[in-house]
């Protein structure tokens, strides 16, 4: 795919670039409370500002229903962005209507845009090719070149990541580059050994890495709320903890599978309960009990790993030359529940691998918990577009990027 350097090369002064970002950032209110997908944006904005080009920015930010929703307005998006970039931008307050196509035209060159989310239109995420196509002819007509910046959302077949390419000059961003090559050190260059380390509520969001890495990691280590449907299938009791138990037979057969391989499966040895979930608001004391994992007693639910497991888990990651991490290991938005997340934050920082952590709540957890993110080989900025690259699928936004 062509990059943008090779882009701006070609002349980018007084065009209208198009750069599709991903800012989907978590909002409470109108106040961001985690911009670390702006501030991955910025250098991509500011590059091809600086080139002279006249940048409009879109991305989408939350689920809206096709629609205009001011909760999930682009609005403190564009004013953090403005902050980041040491400049004003331009907030357009529709996508494709007369204020996005009035603040594209009055732009200079060196000046930057952003239109309002993306998904009030519904042809961005529309499952029919006509409808995506309309909207990615309407914003093709605010453009005259494509750059494709959003890693987050490449996994998607939607307008403004998989049409809009077909339709005007294209190259990727600096993020998107970046996020592909350490994505290549997980799979085609891995240095071994190779640990991974999966987290997270749900095992079924996890099931297809879990079926490819079983061919290429040396040792996977399994926390969060998806830890519980392993320990039942190993027909441990775990109370009244998170349970897919419509997946027991696929995790049976990956436990199987695992040990015929050779790939060491590391589970929870003890884990942290309490009768109820944490008030994530409050944040009151929440009183945690300590137990073994394999005898986690009725009406108690699994919240976090263990301090024995921490140790454990820590060890575990004290010998690799590479491990990705993606997934927290309890409820770490909550301090009574934050110490085994922390505890493979810490892990990897202390091991000499090279250490990518796959987006999503991992990334937060990262930044959560004030861990130094430059201190990490890599943080991604899209957990479901890193999984599903490193589980093999074709990613529609980049499939897009690579035609010509």
């Amino acid at each position: 795919m062509k990059t943008l350097d090779e882009l701006i090369d070609e002349g980018v002064a007084g065009k209208r670039v198009f750069v599709r970002a991903d800012l989907n950032v978590p909002l409470d209110g109108d106040r961001i409370t985690d911009d670390g997908r702006i501030r991955a944006a910025v250098p991509t904005v500011r590059k091809l500002a600086d080139a002279g080009a006249r940048v409009v920015v879109a991305s989408h930010l939350g689920r809206p229903k096709g629609a205009p929703d001011p909760q999930f307005s682009l609005a403190p998006v564009a004013k953090r962005l403005g902050e980041l970039l040491g400049k004003d931008v331009a907030f357009a307050s529709d996508t494709v209507g007369q204020d996005a196509a009035s603040k594209v035209a009055g732009s200079a060159d060196g000046d930057v845009a952003l239109l309002e989310n993306l998904r009030f239109n519904a042809g961005e995420t529309s499952k029919d090719d006509a409808e995506r196509g309309t909207f990615a002819d309407e914003l093709a007509q605010l453009a005259d070149l494509y750059v494709g910046d959003g890693f987050g959302a490449v996994h998607r077949k939607h307008a403004s990541v998989y049409d809009l390419p077909a339709r005007l000059p294209h190259a990727a961003g600096g993020l998107i580059a970046t996020e592909v090559g350490v994505l290549k050190k997980l799979t085609e260059d891995v240095k071994r050994p190779y640990a991974v380390v999966l987290g997270g509520a749900k095992v079924s969001d996890k099931l297809g890495v879990i079926e490819h890495l079983l061919e290429k990691a040396d040792r996977i280590l399994i926390g969060g709320g998806m830890a519980y449907t392993f320990l039942k299938a190993q027909g441990h009791e775990i109370g009244t903890s998170l349970l897919q138990e419509d997946q027991i037979p696929a995790v049976k057969g990956y436990l199987e599978r695992a040990e015929k391989l050779g790939v060491e499966f590391v589970l929870p040895v003890d884990v942290l309960v309490a009768e109820s979930f944490p008030d994530l608001k409050t944040k009151s004391p929440a009183a945690p009990i300590s137990v073994t994992a394999d005898a986690i007693p009725p009406g108690l639910m699994g919240l976090d790993i263990g301090p024995d497991s921490r140790r454990l888990y820590a060890s575990k990651l004290a010998d690799p030359a590479t491990v990705f991490w993606n997934g927290p290991m309890g409820v770490f938005e909550h301090p009574d529940y934050a110490e085994g997340t922390r505890a493979v934050a810490q892990g990897l920082l202390d091991s000499e691998s090279f250490t990518v952590v796959g987006g999503g709540d991992s990334a937060a957890a990262v930044r959560l918990l004030g861990f130094d993110e430059n201190a990490f080989g890599h943080i991604s900025t899209g957990g479901g577009a890193s999984l599903e690259y490193l589980e093999g699928k074709t990613l529609p936004g980049l499939a897009a990027l690579d035609a010509s």
